[in-house]
């Protein structure tokens, strides 16, 4: 009887949502609407999206041109591939695309879309950008949470350079086999969990083993679950028996997850705070509880939580994916690598490692980086807004409650943009003029572009510097190093990255005193 039921329901279901689309079909028939592949009664061209997305969309592009519109299932889509479009969408509509989309996951992973990155565009919005802007990623934030980038660089390289003088390693040559892709992400997430909380999660001086090791697998669980796609989130049938189990997993790991963060919550408003990494300097957390002891109606500890959860998911991956791209690149293209390093040489002693006051005269480094970003963003697709009101792009019509996708991924190699667009050339960033207009845009744009895109240039460009001043590296045989795309929503390599590492005679001194 319930199978009846649920049958009788699908096809019910089918009918209403038929008409409802041929009836608003022939509302904006008489508009001037985007091209549009053709698509399927129910389901639109959610029959087209393979695989890595952004990939498929460059494929629609070049056959659609750089505006053109979907539909995933019962939502409204506008994907766009050129700087002019891009402009129009982030100057003068930056206020109508500010909204974001309600996914299934903002609800269960982002305290029912009250994060920075899942809130609907106001006043709530407003106070937590100001909030991170004044507290987390100003000047005087980043200048204090140095001493974390400078230790945990640091360690990174007596780890690598351990690696490389243990015997069981070391060939002939005196190089040594290193994995990376570990290395770089405990990097990354022990800098953001010390500015948070003060404490290191891997490696070394791990003050709870039990505790980081119950971290680690609820950050990789939720994680997995952002980066999965939910059919529901765009037919809703699919979501009334939810399809896949996935909305009873998003509950169960943020019932988990919200108690952990809770715990960090606690742990630091009782004065119970371990191990304080920043040498008695108060983390995130402190920096929010007092805000909380002045406005408690408004820093309610879901909210803390919230900001916890954007600082880890917006930036542990983005940047030691990017490290990881970036090296592959160098060991792929080995005069790139040696021209960095002799702009290290010439700007920094060999007595002492690069430090982020030197970022600023490494403008090669820079190039490089940027090349990085250009060829392998993090957010290949950025983060999906959506339209609050109706608009004009590129003389289209698009109506109200339009989700956005940017493919920066495709206007970051397009040949009608950039010259020789597949080719990694970091010297084309010595004019200035790659970086002008809306052509290089892997932190997003307008007034959601990215907030942590300062502190991720700081953990990238030092992180960098390091590796090419304090190693000589090479790819482990003759084959070049595989740059294929892996699935998630930071675009890993397939493959992680492994290298063959051996330390600089010129800085065995230094290495030797970390």
């Amino acid at each position: 009887m319930d199978q009846t039921w649920f049958y009788l329901i699908s096809i019910a279901t089918f009918v209403f949502l038929f008409l409802l689309n041929h009836f608003l079909g022939k509302q904006t028939r008489h508009k001037n609407l985007p091209p549009s592949p053709p698509s399927l009664p129910i389901i639109g061209h959610l029959h087209l999206i393979k695989e890595p997305i952004h990939r498929t969309l460059q494929h629609l592009y070049q056959t659609h041109g750089p505006i053109f519109a979907l539909r995933f299932g019962s939502r409204s889509v506008l994907v766009i591939t050129s700087p002019s479009a891009v402009k129009e969408c982030f100057s003068k509509n930056d206020l109508v695309f500010a909204n974001r989309p309600r996914l299934l996951v903002g609800k269960h992973l982002n305290y029912n879309y009250t994060t920075l990155g899942a809130a609907s565009y106001g006043d709530h919005w407003r106070n937590l950008r100001r909030l991170t802007a004044r507290e987390i990623f100003s000047t005087p934030c980043l200048n204090v949470s140095l001493s974390i980038r400078q230790r945990e660089v640091r360690s990174l390289l007596k780890n690598l350079f351990l690696a490389s003088r243990n015997n069981k390693n070391q060939c002939d040559d005196g190089f040594a086999k290193v994995e990376m892709k570990s290395r770089l992400s405990e990097l990354s997430f022990n800098i953001i969990m010390q500015i948070v909380t003060g404490k290191r999660y891997f490696g070394d001086e791990v003050v709870d083993f039990e505790e980081a090791k119950r971290f680690r697998e609820i950050i990789r669980q939720v994680f997995e679950l952002s980066g999965a796609s939910n059919p529901g989130d765009f037919l809703a049938f699919l979501r009334w028996i939810d399809f896949g189990n996935l909305e009873k997993k998003m509950l169960a790991v943020q019932k988990k997850m919200d108690v952990f963060l809770q715990g960090l919550i606690d742990e630091r408003r009782n004065g119970n705070k371990g191990s304080d990494s920043i040498g008695g300097t108060k983390t995130m957390i402190d920096n929010m509880l007092e805000l909380q002891a002045s406005e408690p109606e408004y820093y309610s500890d879901d909210i803390i939580k919230g900001i916890i959860l954007t600082m880890l998911s917006a930036g542990t991956d983005t940047s030691s994916v990017t490290i990881e791209w970036a090296m592959s690149l160098l060991l792929n293209h080995p005069e790139v690598l040696k021209k960095a390093r002799a702009e290290l040489d010439e700007n920094i002693s060999n007595d002492r490692l690069a430090d982020e006051p030197d970022l600023s005269n490494l403008a090669y480094l820079q190039g490089i980086i940027n090349e990085t970003l250009r060829l392998y963003p993090a957010a290949p697709l950025l983060v999906p807004h959506q339209s609050f009101d109706e608009c004009t792009i590129g003389g289209f019509h698009v109506p109200a409650n339009t989700m956005l996708l940017v493919n920066a991924w495709a206007i970051h190699r397009d040949a009608k943009v950039w010259d020789d667009p597949t080719s990694f050339k970091p010297e084309r960033y010595e004019d200035g003029e790659s970086n002008e207009g809306y052509k290089l845009i892997p932190f997003g744009l307008g007034r959601r572009r990215c907030p942590g895109a300062g502190l991720a240039n700081l953990v990238v460009g030092l992180s960098l510097a390091a590796l090419i001043q304090c190693f000589e590296w090479e790819r482990i045989g003759e084959e070049l190093v595989d740059m294929s795309e892996g699935p998630g929503l930071t675009m890993p390599k397939a493959k992680p990255l492994e290298a063959m590492c051996r330390a600089r005679e010129t800085m065995i001194n230094v290495l030797s005193d970390l």
